[in-house]
């Protein structure tokens, strides 16, 4: 005769997750029973982002308590997807650029071929502005991995001329 028993509450409640996202190539999810938390590996920054928000932190049963958390990926291939939605219709941005060639690999930011200037008590400028790139800038404001770079694009109609 088969044995039939009642799942704990918490056990029910991963098997619901691990329903909903098994399937799912983006998608780790680890159980860990004895420290009852249940963690969700997720590629996607963007899915990780909606999954932090979408599930609990926590859910509690009685005197148990189970953790839920959502481990975003930390790939740093992503970069290039977060740097076009943070400047998405921004004049200030270009594009971006992954490469991966010959065992080199590297993430470009590409900022638009234009000076920028903003006030800064120069006391080099009439105006006390400072004369800079968006490059410059990123580079100051934005904390990134090793391997992805800063830079300007090149505008068509600019020849370059070198002479001897």
């Amino acid at each position: 005769m088969a044995k039939l028993s009642k799942s704990a509450p918490w056990t029910e409640y991963y098997a619901q997750i691990k329903a909903l996202f098994e399937q799912d190539p983006e998608i780790e999810i680890l159980y860990d029973e004895e420290a009852q938390e249940i963690k969700l590996h997720v590629d996607s920054a963007v899915k990780a982002d909606a999954l932090t928000l979408l599930l609990p932190a926590e859910k509690s049963w009685g005197g148990v308590t189970l953790k839920i958390t959502v481990v975003p990926s930390n790939d740093p291939e992503s970069m290039t997807s977060l740097f076009q939605k943070a400047f998405d219709g921004n004049p200030a941005f270009s594009y971006t650029e992954h490469v991966d060639s010959a065992g080199f690999t590297a993430d470009y930011i590409v900022f638009a071929h234009e000076v920028v200037q903003y006030f800064d008590d120069n006391i080099g400028d009439v105006n006390g502005n400072k004369s800079t790139l968006y490059e410059a800038i990123a580079r100051e404001v934005f904390d990134v991995p090793a391997g992805t770079f800063f830079c300007t694009d090149s505008e068509d109609d600019i020849e370059i001329l070198f002479k001897d």
